[in-house]
């Protein structure tokens, strides 16, 4: 038997999703919320950036972080989504992935699952599905998903 994940994500939470058929409905079977990336940028840092006055004296200059905060914690939480999807795969829980996110969520996902999750990974769809029930999310997918067997409608 085929084995199919459906993850359907945004940058705060992710939810995990089997399948029995190629047509039939989703079930939802895991929750995994960051809390995290829902709190504003300024209660992510503790004070203000550096300054410098520079060697010319005339102005102060701010350090600035390569990334911000925020965009830090959707990284740590790309990375922590990963880490349990590659955990499953590890332990057979599932052998195919489809993967449902905003496409710049989705680009971090993917740039954070190892080489052997991301060659399970059958569909993505770049959408941000993860705020809809499991039958409003099932009419945004393709009808029949990839590698299923039809054995139900």
């Amino acid at each position: 038997m085929n084995l199919v994940w459906l993850v359907v994500a945004d940058n705060s939470k992710a939810r995990i999703f089997t399948m029995e058929s190629r047509k039939g409905p989703i079930t939802e079977i895991k929750s995994i919320v960051h809390t995290e990336a829902r709190m504003h940028e300024g209660d992510m840092t503790s004070d203000s950036p550096g300054r410098s006055s520079g060697k010319g004296g005339a102005g102060q200059h701010t350090y600035q972080d390569e990334v911000s905060p925020k965009e830090q914690e959707n990284i740590n939480f790309a990375r922590q989504l990963a880490n349990e999807l590659d955990s499953e795969r590890k332990k057979n829980t599932f052998n195919q992935l489809i993967l449902v996110a905003p496409p710049e969520f989705l680009g971090k996902l993917r740039h954070q699952l190892s080489a052997q999750t991301q060659k399970l990974v059958c569909l993505e769809q770049a959408k941000n599905l993860s705020a809809m029930n499991a039958v409003d999310i099932r009419k945004h997918l393709p009808e029949r998903f990839p590698g299923l067997e039809s054995t139900a409608a």
